[in-house]
């Protein structure tokens, strides 16, 4: 026999002050002779006997009645026995822990095993009775459950197990074992069971490099693992790690290219000849076929067409498998129906050829252009790019830093004022590398500087040259330029024979900034002469003003940092992959980023003030959930030993008996009540035996 409550056992102490109080209560005797009560003497002694034995008896029923009394307040528990034909009547508190990663989406001929999953607790919870409590704790994503007696809220855990639905969200076992002896730790009923019921995915067992913690005390002897395995058949799944925008710039009308990471995670079987299709906007836009070995991991590239400006959607997707959440990657990005830049300036004229670049083409741009002087009072969020050309005036430069590392993006170049000197302590307030001295002199054709290296991988020279295989670049005659080097805060587009930069690209914080060396003017080099110039202002500023979205790019579960720097009003709407519309009130004194959570779905999601677009991002499912890999028998009790598990695991498989095996396991009747009996009967006799010996004491 044991205790629930042991603590209450302490009032045992208690059953002393019978004791006490008999031993108080003795009287001495004294012997008085009367010659004529002799013959009364021996009627006398009998008497006495009589009395102290019902006096002993008082002692024994009274310390019985504080012990019994107390007991039951300890809830005395008989192991292995069943007590009035009823068995396991202890209570129980049973956390079920359901595996709601989408590889539990597997179908057999009995449904899927996530289904199968959730009618199997639906059955256990018939074997709970009243006052037995219950939890239910998901592996990945929701929170659960949390823990519910029975009786009147069965229904509500019911519906609970229905609403539950399979999630993106990376969840491991270790960590819904964790929460159960949590929930099992604060639990003071007899029988503490976890039902798990898993496919065992050996990528869902723990995090990497993660060292199990020690569960010994929570998960105690009295604990019981029942594990229902649906790991069945082998699995065949393809799935798609990544979707990315090629090295280029979007733009309408363009050709473009995306690279798809395609990966066979089945075990034996092969694949041959899967489609792979690419989606914009909706529409099929490019398909491919791809045949892989078990393992075996290919890039695919798609390329088409882009027909439309403004906001794309891009997701690509694979033929139906084992698994389908994996089968489809998102991706986001917008391409401006038509550039705005602004341009600042110390002197006018010397945004001439920059101007003349940007209506080189058929579509041009919008352009505005102001002095430096006022750049205090734009609003720089309203344009796609900005041009600083010089720097006399860096007292504007906190105000232009800020812009940059919030997502802004500068195209900066020295102009007809600058000096080694203020341009670079206007580069040193933008968080970038300072120019260290002056090369050459303006207007001479004395020393003549060229190109020495032109990075052709990047971005503003995709598809620039009519032949791709040849690529080349005539290098304008370069009378005066600012020396410096990107080192590791950036990297070098174009570089000098010195070794110094000419163009160079640079992250700051959130947004991106392109330097140029050597003011566009003809006073310091032939460059805006040049057949390279033009197309490459023009490059710059779509490249500036792009966002592909490579930094929103999110794991489902991961909270998104939203942009809301251009959003002025108290609340903003968020459109869901699945098209529902989510409202959120934003505080007055606000940060300009937002931190959303709310990513269990995977897909792009698009975040608007009133009908305006302000904000996108991808939500995208963790790859290592695509593995089919199960863990064995032996790996699992591995981990249990590792966690220190000390209560008893019991395997089943779904087709068993489970609820008779459970039952033969389960043990243990509550015996408080028929203490209380004995207790009320032992009282009830205590007080007829009391009233008996008063009367012989009179």
């Amino acid at each position: 026999m044991t205790f629930l409550n042991p603590a209450f056992l302490i009032g045992l102490i208690a059953t002393v002050v019978p004791v006490l109080l008999h031993l108080l209560n003795l009287r001495k005797l004294k012997l008085i002779e009367f010659s004529t009560l002799v013959f009364l003497k021996e009627l006398q002694k009998n008497k006495i006997r009589r009395i102290k034995l019902k006096q002993l008896l008082l002692l024994v029923l009274r310390f019985l009645i504080i012990l019994f009394v107390v007991s039951s307040f300890a809830r005395p528990t008989l192991q292995g026995v069943s007590v009035g034909g009823v068995a396991s009547s202890a209570k129980t508190t049973a956390v079920f822990i359901i595996d709601n990663s989408f590889s539990m989406s597997a179908v057999n001929d009995n449904g899927s095993n996530f289904n199968r999953a959730k009618q199997i607790i639906k059955s256990l919870m018939n074997e709970l009775q009243e006052g037995d409590e219950a939890a239910l704790v998901p592996v990945s994503g929701a929170s659960g459950y949390e823990i519910k007696s029975m009786g009147s809220s069965l229904s509500e855990f019911r519906k609970a197990v229905d609403n539950l639905e399979l999630s993106s969200e990376s969840g491991t076992i270790n960590g819904a074992i964790v929460r159960a002896a949590g929930i099992l730790g604060g639990s003071h009923n007899f029988n503490k069971e976890i039902y798990l019921l898993t496919d065992f995915q050996k990528s869902g067992l723990i995090e990497t490099n993660q060292t199990p913690l020690n569960l010994g005390e929570l998960l105690n002897d009295k604990v019981k693992l029942y594990s229902f395995n649906f790991s069945g058949k082998e699995l065949f799944n393809l799935g798609i790690d990544r979707l990315e925008l090629n090295n280029q710039i979007p733009e309408k009308n363009k050709s473009i290219r995306f690279t798809a990471d395609i990966t066979n995670y089945s075990q034996t079987q092969k694949a041959d000849n899967v489609g792979a299709s690419l989606f914009i906007n909706g529409q099929r836009s490019a398909q491919q076929s791809v045949s892989l070995e078990s393992g075996e991991t290919k890039k695919v590239i798609f390329e088409t067409i882009l027909k439309s400006a403004g906001y794309i959607d891009v997701s690509a997707e694979l033929e139906d498998d084992d698994i389908l959440q994996d089968n489809k990657r998102f991706l986001n990005f917008t391409i401006p129906e038509k550039v705005s830049v602004i341009i600042f300036t110390d002197n006018e004229a010397d945004a001439r050829f920059v101007e003349l670049a940007l209506n080189a083409t058929g579509e041009g741009a919008n352009i505005a252009k102001k002095n430096l002087k006022e750049l205090s009072s734009v609003n720089l969020n309203g344009y796609d790019a900005v041009f600083v050309i010089g720097s006399s005036r860096i007292d504007f430069a906190d105000r232009l830093t800020n812009y940059l590392i919030n997502g802004g993006s500068i195209f900066l170049m020295p102009g007809s004022n600058s000096t080694p000197a203020n341009f670079g302590a206007l580069s040193s307030r933008l968080q970038l590398p300072e120019s260290v001295a002056a090369t050459g002199s303006l207007n001479s054709m004395q020393s003549i500087a060229v190109f020495d290296h032109t990075d052709f991988q990047h971005p503003l020279f995709s598809d620039m040259f009519a032949r791709q295989a040849k690529k080349q670049v005539e290098s304008p005659e370069i009378y005066y330029y600012f020396r410096s080097n990107p080192g590791g805060k950036g990297k070098s587009v174009i570089s000098m024979i010195d070794n110094s930069s000419f163009l160079s690209e640079y992250s700051v914080g959130k947004g991106r900034a392109l330097v140029m060396y050597s003011a566009p003017l003809l006073s310091w080099s032939n460059f805006p002469l040049k057949g390279l110039f033009a197309p490459l202002i023009n490059k710059s500023v779509y490249y500036l003003a792009s966002k592909d979205n490579k930094t929103a790019n999110y794991l489902s579960g991961q909270s998104a940092a939203l942009n809301l720097q251009n959003n002025a009003l108290p609340q903003i709407k968020i459109v869901r992959p699945d098209k529902n519309e989510e409202f959120i009130t934003i505080e007055k004194n606000r940060n300009i980023y937002y931190s959303y959570s709310n990513t269990n779905l995977t897909g792009n999601y698009k975040v608007y003030s009133s009908d305006r677009l302000i904000d996108f991002f991808a939500v995208n499912n963790n790859p290592p959930e695509s593995g089919v890999k199960m863990l064995s028998p032996g790996e699992f009790s591995s981990y249990l030993t590792k966690i220190n598990f000390r209560g008893k695991e019991f395997r089943l498989d779904a087709g068993d008996n489970y609820t008779k095996r459970i039952q033969q396991a389960r043990f243990g009747s509550e015996l408080w009540r028929y203490f209380l009996l004995v207790a009320l009967i032992l009282a009830l006799a205590e007080m007829f035996i009391s009233g008996s010996t008063k009367k012989d004491l009179a």
